[in-house]
């Protein structure tokens, strides 16, 4: 590559480059793609992506590392407790990067989420 040739630029770059214009077209052909993408692969659209529906994502994650939970896919049942502290460690971040900053709902889902979810691991790890 000479000199007076253009580095490609990085996604990072291309974000911050883009207006607000711009973003917003882009999110708007993302769910649009993603609509068709539903369809004609004949799956029903999931529930709208909310504060509340990301943690009770991650903690059926727990729940399945945790052996309480058939996998979704296999039906299997296997216990690592590795992966499920990896995701209760994660809640726990959320919470302390989200602390003031949500609703009055959504902080005790995420307090008693893991509440449970920690007394649920000491359980399955015997102590």
């Amino acid at each position: 590559m000479s000199l007076d040739e253009e580095k490609p630029e990085s996604p990072e770059e291309k974000i911050q480059e883009a207006g607000p214009k711009q973003q917003e077209n882009a999110r708007q052909q993302f769910e649009e793609a993603a609509k068709t993408s539903a369809a004609e692969h004949g799956r029903v659209s999931l529930p709208e992506v909310s504060f509340s529906t990301f943690i009770f994502s991650l903690s059926s994650s727990v729940l399945v590392h945790l052996g309480e939970i058939p996998e979704p896919d296999s039906k299997n049942v296997h216990v690592d407790l590795a992966m499920a502290k990896q995701i209760i460690d994660t809640l726990g971040m959320l919470q302390e990067k989200t602390r003031g900053n949500l609703e009055s709902d959504e902080e005790r889902l995420l307090k008693s989420v893991l509440y449970d979810l920690r007394l649920r691991f000491v359980q399955k790890a015997g102590r």
